[in-house]
């Protein structure tokens, strides 16, 4: 694990991991963090909130990720249109069946070489295979799964998926308070940090007890922790 160093910084590194939490964390604005961090004295521009994201951001993403425990077997595959600088684009999303985030590709195409890049991907980043593929009726992916020598049961139907098209909500949110992305590149770099605290701070709290959920939180700011450490 490599530290991070806010050597070099004019604000304390407190004030720093606490923007990008709040930016990461909430459907919020460079310039609503801004707000917030002056409402406690903080005189931050949304600039340079938006420096400290991207110069930080990537490495907490990555150091969370690591600290997750495997993910379920079972993936469910979906993809959803959006919209960058004016062009039609596919946001392709795996999550397992625990409502995990498991990766995601921005691609310009919905084909069997589209599906092929995120499966390639997906099987690399987790090292194993899945027991079982949900996806919904694009052909594409039967295709892909058969290139690899997958052959793993493949449940097909819009309901059977619903798991990843629920996972596409917290997305849109974002995409709606960001006035949509500016490009493909900015879109995968920030979706790939989104995911990640997302992943960490999801605690289905509809499922859970009161005091379960307080654990949960403790774990979940424990590891926010160990990621930002200096």
């Amino acid at each position: 694990m490599v530290k991070l160093s806010y050597r070099g910084y004019r604000f304390p590194a407190a004030v720093i991991r606490h923007a990008i939490w709040l930016y990461l964390r909430f459907t919020l604005s460079y310039r609503d963090v801004e707000e917030l961090l002056a409402e406690r004295g903080l005189d931050v521009s949304y600039e340079t909130v938006r420096r400290w994201v991207l110069k930080f951001g990537p490495a907490i993403a990555r150091e969370l990720r690591r600290s997750r425990p495997a993910p379920d077997s079972r993936w469910h595959l979906d993809e959803m249109v959006v919209r960058i600088a004016g062009e039609r684009m596919y946001l392709w999303r795996a999550v397992d069946h625990e409502g995990e985030i498991l990766d995601m590709l921005v691609q310009r195409c919905r084909n069997k070489a589209a599906a092929l890049r995120l499966m390639r991907k997906l099987l690399r980043e987790q090292g194993f295979a899945p027991k079982m593929l949900v996806t919904d009726k694009l052909p594409s992916y039967g295709a892909a799964f058969r290139q690899l020598g997958l052959h793993c049961p493949h449940q097909q139907g819009l309901r059977a998926n619903n798991r990843a098209e629920n996972s596409h909500q917290v997305v849109r949110r974002r995409e709606r308070k960001m006035q949509r992305f500016k490009s493909a590149g900015s879109a995968q770099l920030f979706l790939s940090m989104h995911a990640a605290v997302h992943n960490t701070f999801d605690l289905q709290r509809h499922l859970v007890s009161r005091s379960t959920l307080c654990r949960f939180r403790a774990e979940a700011a424990a590891q926010w922790q160990v990621a930002v450490e200096a």
